[in-house]
């Protein structure tokens, strides 16, 4: 049986509405979700019972950002094992519900793998559903600390690239607390800078077709006192050539072997432009976004979303007449090609900046090197 409601929840505006909790009323545990459709316009929040709920959620981007996919995904597995439902079968339809963010897998076979090991061990299917819940509060709790980690290193690194501050960051797409356990990826970095008071622009792409940038980057930014501006992203080159932009940061979905980064399209286009006005160009991404198996760029699957995205236009509150729930923006029947990510190469990526630390130059031999640290950490 799959449930999903939502409901307003005003008492949150003060504080922030989190991005993802647990919570267990009498009728059983549920998975509650800030739902970033909605955003900015209302914070709704989106309520699953069931794997088959969330996996509606992420594909639809209620539910979005690789690091908060990850715990999703986690959550997912420790819902369907507490309701009683086939735990394998979510874990597969939660791991196909986006294909290129690996973190959405991760976090579901860190679940279903405690989930499975407890079974194991005590043949209890109460004790396995608690073992699921408990790896994936964990996750939650780390990327929490993930994130705060990233935020040194980003500033240390911008510092030590500009000294002195005042920087005017570029950032693409949404990396803030809307899509982590934290504050985010990129963002948590222009926040430490602006906590700091080193940040003197926040520019923000506004990431067609769907805005996550204007509805959600703008919306943290704002919420959090940031100076920040909005541009069309065909605007950003103009910004190189005028000379206003000191970095680019941006998050990652994946991370290849040997450095390619899969993020949110139109995130290549600013590495080029970045590496013609000499301009540092950082990603900034949790370890768990790296994926040895995926060995470069070219291997990456590029989720492909429905073309009524780019010929329709789907904001909150506005009367919409299309059929994909939006007002037409082209002629009816128009084609529309939509790449949910690209692939930057690594030669083209100034650093990547983790909570394990910052690789620079990126190659195959540095991330490998970097992920053998970190599951050394982890063992300890």
């Amino acid at each position: 049986m799959t449930d999903q409601y939502a409901q307003t929840r005003e008492d949150n505006r003060s504080a922030g509405t989190p991005a993802v909790r647990w919570e267990e009323p009498p009728e059983g545990p549920v998975l509650v979700f800030l739902d970033q459709t909605r955003l900015p316009a209302e914070e709704v929040e989106l309520v699953c019972t069931d794997a088959s709920a969330l996996v509606e959620a992420i594909r639809s981007l209620a539910v979005r950002g690789a690091p908060l996919l990850g715990i999703a995904g986690a959550y997912g597995v420790a819902l369907a094992a507490a309701r009683g439902f086939d735990v394998d079968e979510a874990a597969r339809s939660l791991v196909g519900a986006r294909p290129t963010a690996v973190n959405l897998s991760v976090g579901v076979r860190r679940a279903q793998s405690a989930y499975q090991a407890a079974l194991a061990r005590t043949g209890d299917a109460r004790q396995a559903a608690s073992a699921a819940l408990a790896a994936a509060r964990q996750m939650h709790q780390e990327d929490a600390r993930a994130s705060a980690r990233m935020a040194g290193h980003g500033l240390a690194l911008l510092d030590e690239l500009q000294p002195g501050g005042g920087h005017r960051i570029l950032t693409h797409c949404n990396t803030g607390a809307l899509m982590s356990g934290g504050e985010g990826t990129a963002f948590a970095v222009a926040l430490a800078a602006h906590r700091a008071g080193r940040l003197r622009r926040l520019w923000v792409d506004e990431t067609r077709p769907l805005f996550q940038g204007a509805r959600l980057t703008a919306y943290e930014a704002a919420r959090t006192g940031m100076p920040y501006t909005l541009l069309t992203d065909n605007a950003a080159g103009s910004l190189f050539a005028a000379g206003e932009v000191d970095a680019v940061l941006i998050g990652a979905d994946r991370i290849a072997a040997d450095g390619s980064v899969a993020n949110k399209v139109g995130s290549y286009p600013l590495a080029v432009l970045a590496r013609y006005h000499h301009v540092p160009f950082i990603v900034v991404a949790p370890v768990t976004t790296v994926d040895p198996d995926t060995p470069n760029g070219a291997a990456i699957e590029i989720e492909q979303r429905p073309g009524y995205e780019v010929t329709e236009v789907v904001a909150p509150q506005v009367p919409v007449t299309g059929a994909g729930g939006g007002v037409p923006v082209a002629p009816l029947g128009t084609q529309a090609y939509n790449p949910a990510f690209d692939v930057t190469p690594p030669e083209l990526v100034t650093a990547i900046v983790t909570e394990e630390g910052t690789v620079s130059p990126v190659t195959a031999g540095a991330l490998a090197d970097l992920c053998a640290r970190s599951r050394q950490a982890v063992a300890e």
